[in-house]
């Protein structure tokens, strides 16, 4: 991610945040320090399992150029997709947690990793999501691939 990437990433991330100015201080001083920031307004989050994470994000990469942001957690067993808010609140899945309006989660400065969190796509500052209906299929077709024995990590 290019410096101008990464700052255009920062600012769309920190525009959520209750105080902009002291988020952005706070990544500026830890560049690898973690933010508390609110769902609901710029972005819904969808929690996947990592063992179905993976093969989804694999399906929504040969579908698209760049989907929206993904992050990575401690040792990877799960994976957060942003969508667009309002997502979490329709979503129907079994073993698929929304993070909405309410919300809030966890995430590290772009470029950065914390404690094994991690951006496996950062945000590019454009405001760019997963449209829910694809993650929905791509979900669907990585379930199928797993369970054909096709698809493994």
């Amino acid at each position: 991610m290019t410096r101008t990437g990464a700052e255009a990433a920062v600012a769309w991330l920190v525009s959520v945040a209750p105080d902009p100015r002291a988020c952005r201080r706070e990544w500026e001083r830890d560049p690898q320090g973690m933010a508390l920031l609110p769902a609901g307004k710029r972005w819904d989050v969808l929690i996947v399992p990592g063992e179905l994470a993976y093969p989804t994000l694999d399906v929504l990469t040969r579908l698209l150029d760049r989907p929206g942001p993904v992050l990575a957690d401690f040792g990877e067993s799960r994976m957060g997709f942003f969508v667009p808010p309002g997502t979490a609140a329709r979503w129907v899945g079994t073993g698929i947690r929304g993070v909405g309006a309410g919300a809030w989660i966890v995430v590290p400065r772009p470029g950065g990793t914390v404690g094994g969190v991690r951006w496996l796509i950062p945000p590019d500052g454009s405001g760019t999501l997963t449209d829910a209906t694809l993650l929905e299929l791509a979900l669907h077709e990585a379930a199928a691939a797993r369970g054909a024995g096709e698809v493994g990590r």
